[in-house]
């Protein structure tokens, strides 16, 4: 019972402090300029990319840019730092990979709970900005 009453404390004081980064990142509002500029932060491309790796990211990107500026889950939201955290989770929880591997699902799982490192930079993108 003490364990159960502990957890039901620790997540109602996460989804406390959750709820106010959530206002916190909604009151953060976005240019679609600066959406891109972030996307091409969060997905670069190194200065000697084959064209092969050009592509490849150019894909990743579009895909990016489409979860923020067109998912319809997404439309009734600004154009903020919220709208864009949740197009980058999206994109880094449910984008197909270029090459999927036989432990893709695992290693998802695994970024999951130890903290996806796309989302982590995004999110630490739109902190210090």
């Amino acid at each position: 019972m003490d364990e159960a009453r502990a957890t039901l404390l620790y997540a109602g004081q996460y989804m406390t402090e959750l709820s106010k980064d959530f206002a916190r990142l909604n009151q953060i509002k976005l240019t679609d300029a600066k959406v891109v500029e972030y996307i091409k932060m969060l997905l670069p491309e190194s200065d000697d990319a084959s064209d092969q790796q050009k592509r490849n990211i150019s894909k990743l990107r579009d895909d990016l840019q489409n979860r923020y500026f067109e998912a319809p889950d997404l439309q009734g939201i600004g154009k903020n730092a919220y709208r864009f955290i949740n197009a980058v989770s999206d994109f880094a929880t449910h984008a197909k990979p270029l090459r999927e591997r036989s432990n893709y699902r695992e290693s998802l799982f695994a970024k999951t709970v130890d903290g996806n490192p796309v989302i982590d930079k995004a999110y630490q993108m739109i902190l210090s900005a």
